[in-house]
């Protein structure tokens, strides 16, 4: 557990907190379920202050929307994966049979669970906090915050010059309502770019995106 510790940045005072950190409830009845608890309210709380730190002119809206794709659990799972956590979890023999050490939705619940651990062996947010940041930050996660999306970008540019903003049309949709997949035009003045994402804002980022290329703007 040292080289965990060591790659967390935080050494605990009462060792027998992180191995409840560590332990799945398939292994026994004391386990991380609380912690993780605990830990994704304190998760949530640390990056929502960062981004509205970062974003005071912005709405509520925008900043929920890039709180959702910092704390999910993609995010947790791509930092999991580089603490390689499943090297340290305790499973039940049926969840090890069924390699629940690479489960995404193990590894993120354990990394949040750490999370509620560290704060209660510290009673520290600051030193949470400093964590966070040094976990998100060397994972590239935090990098999402100063990236602008195509949408936005080619706004900006045809703003710039003068240029009438292009409209979106959604000219298709297939599949069953679960899995729809859209295709949507971008057009500026006479020119079409197309998109096809899940969803009708990930079609029409593409498209955004194809528009930005084609205008000679790399992305």
């Amino acid at each position: 557990m040292y080289k965990l510790q060591k790659k967390i940045k935080y050494f605990f005072k009462k060792i027998k907190i992180l191995k409840i950190c560590l332990t799945h409830r398939s292994y026994n009845i004391k386990n991380n379920e609380k912690l993780e608890f605990l830990g994704d309210s304190i998760l949530n709380f640390i990056i929502t202050k960062i981004i509205y730190k970062k974003f005071l002119n912005k709405k509520e809206g925008y900043m929920t929307r890039l709180r959702s794709n910092l704390v999910n659990k993609k995010n947790l799972f791509k930092i999991s994966k580089n603490l390689k956590l499943n090297k340290y979890i305790y499973l039940g023999q049926c969840e090890i049979k069924m390699k629940g050490q690479y489960k995404k939705s193990i590894l993120a619940n354990t990394l949040e669970a750490i999370i509620g651990g560290i704060y209660l062996d510290s009673k520290n947010i600051n030193i949470l906090e400093k964590i966070i940041k040094y976990l998100f930050i060397k994972n590239k996660i935090l990098n999402k915050i100063n990236k602008k999306d195509p949408k936005t970008i080619l706004q900006e540019y045809l703003q710039k010059y003068k240029i009438p903003l292009p409209k979106y049309y959604i000219i298709n949709k297939k599949g069953k309502d679960h899995e729809k997949i859209f295709t949507v035009h971008c057009k500026i003045n006479n020119k079409i770019t197309k998109g096809i994402g899940k969803n009708k804002k990930k079609a029409e980022q593409i498209a955004a995106k194809k528009a930005l290329i084609k205008l000679g703007l790399n992305y």
